[in-house]
């Protein structure tokens, strides 16, 4: 794991904060021998992109999995009638793809677009299955990791049915803001646009009920917006 460290820190410069999360210590390779992983640091990828550079687009063949080493990505998807939909903002320490392990011949079902200069270090299908042919532990490890995660994401789904969407709604801005916004005296801007559509995928709920909590939000001043961007006050 150390020197996949090193490696990204080679491609990155001295001056990239990198986070120090790497592939043998994310969720879905929790519990893998140390030595299945360090046998394998080489063949990582690792790519170095610019804000506004697609990491993959949607419909592209999937065959890698990405760690965020440095950055942010947004994940989006233009739907049948040519919306743009923005569902998700990914930051360092992030995994993006870690279901093109598990499916084969499938594609990104959503574009993933660097925010700002962003580090990946990524791993392929076929870099996978080797490691696991080496170490067949690996495999059994994975589906429980894999197994926990469902369990993990059901609860969050039910979650999401709670009748609170305000409260709902600030954590999830306040969550983006503090993570990829910029600070300011009392809270955080959010310095790109989001639209009432796109904070309805990030919250799951309908762009009606977002438009109406957002106005709640104003209301009791958790929430305050200059143009196109939005101000997120601290108060947790």
């Amino acid at each position: 794991m150390g020197d996949t460290l090193c490696r990204c820190r080679k491609l990155a410069g001295p001056d990239v904060a990198l986070h120090p999360r790497c592939f043998g210590q994310v969720w879905i390779f929790e519990g893998i021998p140390r030595e299945a992983w360090e046998s394998l640091a080489g063949d990582l990828v690792r790519r170095r992109l610019s804000a506004g550079e697609d990491l993959f687009q949607q419909g592209e063949p999937a065959e890698s999995m990405w760690l965020i080493k440095a950055g942010s990505v947004k994940l989006w998807k233009t739907t049948e009638d040519g919306r743009i939909l923005t569902l998700d903002i990914r930051k360092a320490g992030d995994l993006l793809g870690e279901n093109v392990l598990m499916e084969d011949g499938g594609s990104y079902p959503v574009a993933a677009t660097c925010l700002g200069p962003t580090l990946t270090c990524g791993i392929d299908r076929r870099t996978f299955e080797s490691l696991v042919t080496r170490y067949p532990e690996v495999g059994l490890v994975v589906i429980r990791n894999l197994s926990r995660r469902i369990d993990h994401l059901s609860g969050k789904l039910g979650a999401l049915s709670e009748p609170n969407l305000d409260d709902r709604l600030y954590e999830v801005l306040a969550n983006v803001a503090r993570d990829l916004g910029t600070p300011a005296p009392g809270g955080w801007n959010i310095a790109f646009p989001l639209t009432h559509e796109e904070i309805g995928f990030l919250v799951g709920a309908h762009r009606v009920s977002v438009t109406r909590a957002l106005g709640k939000l104003r209301d009791t001043g958790r929430v305050r917006t200059a143009g196109k961007f939005l101000f997120v006050r601290d108060i947790i």
